[in-house]
């Protein structure tokens, strides 16, 4: 079995970056919604910072499936699951109420921390795992920010 390198990874490696490379791209829009409907000008200012860290890291893991000959996905995914978490979140934001939109908000953010995790176990060691940690503790601490904004709205 060869080693593998940042331009000879694995499909099951290229695979797991595809897969983060949607749920960033969902995260992105998601915030950028969110922070497009709030009447919370501390909440515009996060979600719209997360939206732009969120878009860098797709960038970044999309880097590393070209440097592998293959295309990067380059729009949200369809998957069940994050479509209606954030159609939760566009529904909730009608209302422009705080702790609903957070509540929303955190639980899109569970789905891309579990994402994170899970690309983790399948692939650990790949010559992308320095930047695939340093991207789940961003992930990570976004989620626990919005978590305990979302408890003191209560």
């Amino acid at each position: 079995m060869a080693l593998e390198t940042t331009n000879t990874m694995t499909d099951e490696t290229v695979n797991q970056l595809q897969n983060l490379i949607r749920m960033n791209i969902d995260s992105r829009d998601g915030f950028r919604e969110a922070a497009e409907r709030i009447d919370d000008p501390a909440l515009v200012n996060a979600f719209k910072k997360i939206s732009t860290e969120r878009s860098g890291q797709a960038s970044d893991l999309q880097h590393y499936v070209v440097l592998n000959d293959e295309t990067p996905v380059s729009e949200g995914s369809t998957a069940a699951a994050l479509h209606r978490t954030w159609m939760k979140v566009r529904d909730a934001l009608s209302s422009s109420d705080r702790y609903t939109v957070l509540a929303e908000c955190e639980r899109g953010e569970d789905h891309i921390k579990q994402a994170y995790e899970a690309a983790l176990k399948a692939v650990p060691g790949s010559p992308v795992n320095d930047l695939l940690q340093k991207q789940y503790m961003s992930v990570k601490a976004t989620h626990d920010a919005v978590r305990d904004l979302r408890d003191a709205a209560k």
